[in-house]
């Protein structure tokens, strides 16, 4: 029996769309398999890694200086992929997928790479309900930062399974998929800039 079957058979609907609006303030929302999601906004740790990682691939990977350009990547972007509503940190696709930003508020289109940034309240979420979606919607390359524990997983979706390539830790240079054509600080992700 699916998800959405049990649910209904234990007289549970389905959330809707109209329950992630109707969060209060400072609640990010998200559904999977007809199941609400909800976490408070994420604190400054969480938000300094995915806006210094936003900072460190725009340049290469955006606007092709000092790197090989062709994505788009954006900061929690709105997926509706099938029935679920995802919100990654942050999404990159291969402009060859998506030639121009496209003039509306979620996206169909699954990504090419999802990045997430585990905190206390998202990490089994991130893990265990989103990753099995994002492998249904065959996005190519998962990340997971830790900004606590300092680490950065790199998966590559293969046979629909995710491998796990690497995990990085430290502050020096690394490079990891789909971004390997340029080296990226990690220490930048703990805000060590120095």
């Amino acid at each position: 029996m699916g998800g959405e079957e049990w649910r209904e058979s234990m007289g549970k609907k389905p959330a809707t769309y109209a329950d992630l609006e109707a969060l209060p303030e400072g609640v990010v929302g998200e559904i999977v398999e007809g199941e609400l999601y909800a976490s408070p906004r994420p604190a400054f740790p969480h938000l300094t890694a995915a806006s210094f990682l936003m900072g460190l691939l725009s340049n290469p990977f955006v606007f092709g200086l000092g790197g090989p350009g062709g994505w788009y990547i954006v900061l929690e972007p709105e997926l509706h992929l099938g029935e679920d509503v995802l919100i990654p940190d942050l999404a990159g696709w291969r402009r060859e997928r998506l030639p121009q930003a496209p003039q509306v508020a979620a996206l169909a289109l699954s990504p090419d790479w999802v990045c997430e940034v585990l905190s206390p309240s998202t990490r089994l979420v991130d893990r265990e309900v989103k990753l099995p979606v994002y492998a249904r919607e065959g996005v190519r390359h998962v990340w997971f930062i830790d900004p606590v524990l300092r680490t950065l997983e790199v998966f590559r979706l293969e046979a629909g399974q995710y491998v796990q390539l690497a995990t990085l830790s430290g502050t020096g240079l690394v490079h990891a998929e789909p971004f390997e054509a340029v080296a990226l600080k990690l220490g930048v992700l703990w805000d060590e800039l120095g």
